[in-house]
């Protein structure tokens, strides 16, 4: 391995792992305000739920199904149009944030609707003949007991995000991704392509890491 090569390569991997921790950063925060009402929804509204709604779960259900089953790069092709009308272009971090999120949003409300149907039944009946409303349940019963898986699954889903991330940059998003194609596989620069994955690797270690020590604080078990 060129050594030299790698110290010339370094302000653009450093460029690079910027733009992937700010696309990743920026589509995390639109999952978490979409993703997480969503989940919580789809998990109360079914079949003995708190807010139970059949015709809203079925639909709610249905298009969660649709975006969780659509692989990523078709997705981020069939949204160019949409994303050039919502911020201007398909390119750059920008262009990134919308089918990263797109792609995130069933997947972590999927993982947010398994969390709060494994909060013990025992705990909703008990609230609720103390005189908890279905709103009351909800927001201080259901959220804070699955928040541990909650974080966990919220965890998992940055972790896919990087990975979808990397694949953005072959349709010009930036990010890793992008320096992995263009210099690791065009050029054939083996120092580019080790290094991106070595910076990924840690950026998933240190995420599952984080993920896991805030889950066990929360944790009431």
């Amino acid at each position: 391995m060129n050594f030299d090569l790698l110290s010339r390569a370094l302000p653009t991997l450093l460029e690079a792992t910027r733009d992937t921790l700010t696309m990743v950063g920026l589509a995390m925060l639109v999952t978490i305000v979409l993703g997480l009402p969503l989940g919580i929804v789809v998990a109360t509204t079914g079949k003995g739920g708190v807010l139970q709604c059949r015709p809203l779960n079925w639909l709610l259900g249905f298009i969660i199904n649709i975006g969780r089953s659509m692989p990523f790069i078709i997705l981020m092709v069939a949204l160019i149009p949409f994303t050039r009308f919502l911020v201007g272009g398909s390119l750059g971090v920008k262009g990134a944030v919308v089918p990263l999120s797109a792609a995130a949003i069933p997947f972590f409300a999927r993982l947010v609707e398994i969390a709060v149907r494994e909060v013990p039944n025992g705990l909703i009946e008990a609230a609720r003949s103390l005189g908890g409303g279905r709103l009351s349940v909800c927001v201080k019963v259901l959220l804070p007991e699955a928040l541990p898986a909650i974080i966990l699954g919220l965890t998992t889903t940055i972790v896919s995000l990087i990975s979808y991330s990397a694949m953005a940059g072959t349709i010009g998003a930036g990010g890793l991704g992008d320096v992995a194609l263009r210099y690791g596989y065009q050029q054939y620069k083996l120092e580019y392509m080790f290094s991106t994955l070595v910076i990924i690797v840690i950026i998933v270690q240190i995420i599952q890491m984080v993920g896991s020590w805030g889950a066990n604080r929360l944790s009431h078990r």
